[in-house]
C-alpha cells in the first residue's frame, strides 16, 4: 500500500513539473509574436479627391487604407487603418453603361418592401452613397468593420469637409489611382 501511494505521488509530481515546463514553452514562444499596444499605433488622416475617377478603382484604394494594408504593422484581426475623407463624391465616373444599368437594391423589412434605384438617380438624391456602398462592399462584414472602419470613412460632396483640424487647407489630396499599378504609384506614403 505505501508503494503505490508513493508511486502515485511521483507520477502527479512529474505530470505537474511537465505541464508547467510545456505552459512556459508556449509563453515564451506567443511573447516573441509581433504585436502592438493601442498607444504603438498611429492614424494618419488621408484626403482623397474622387473627381473623375471610376467608382471601383477609388472604392478599392480606400478599402486598402481603411483596413491599414500599406503598413508594414498590418494584422488581418486588429483594428489599423486609418481616417480617409473623401471630397467631391458627386463627380465620381462609373465605367460603360452603369449610369443607366446598375441597381442599388434594399429592403425595408415590410411585405413586398424591396426598393430599387438606378445609380444615376442615386447620384441625384444620395451621391456619398455611390462610393461608400463600394468601399463597404470590398470590407468583411464583421466587428471591425461595423464598430471601426466604417466611422473613419467620411464622404462628403463637393470640395468642403469640416476636418479642417486634421487635413488643413494646404494638404494634397493623394494621387489619383491609376488604372494600373506599375512605375511609382505609391498609397499617398513616400
Amino acid at each position: 500500500y505505501s508503494r503505490f501511494t508513493s508511486y502515485t505521488l511521483v507520477r502527479h509530481l512529474f505530470t505537474f513539473v511537465y505541464h508547467s515546463l510545456l505552459s512556459r514553452k508556449a509563453s515564451l514562444e506567443s511573447s516573441s509574436s509581433m504585436s502592438f499596444q493601442g498607444q504603438a499605433l498611429q492614424r494618419a488622416w488621408h484626403l482623397v479627391d474622387a473627381s473623375n475617377q471610376t467608382v471601383g478603382r477609388l472604392a478599392q484604394h480606400i478599402a486598402q487604407i481603411l483596413k491599414g494594408k500599406h503598413k508594414p504593422t498590418f494584422q488581418p484581426n486588429k483594428d489599423m487603418g486609418d481616417h480617409v475623407v473623401v471630397i467631391n463624391a458627386e463627380k465620381v465616373s462609373f465605367s460603360g453603361d452603369k449610369w443607366k444599368s446598375k441597381l442599388y437594391r434594399w429592403h425595408t423589412g415590410y411585405p413586398g418592401g424591396l426598393k430599387q434605384r438606378r445609380a444615376e438617380e442615386m447620384l441625384e438624391r444620395k451621391p456619398e452613397d455611390i462610393l461608400k456602398k463600394a468601399v463597404l462592399g470590398m470590407l468583411k462584414r464583421n466587428n471591425l468593420r461595423h464598430q471601426s472602419m466604417e466611422t473613419r470613412l467620411r464622404i462628403y460632396t463637393g470640395p468642403e469637409h469640416p476636418h479642417t483640424a486634421q487635413l488643413p487647407s494646404s494638404t494634397p489630396p493623394i494621387p489619383r489611382v491609376p488604372r494600373a499599378k506599375s512605375g511609382d504609384f505609391h498609397f499617398g506614403l513616400q
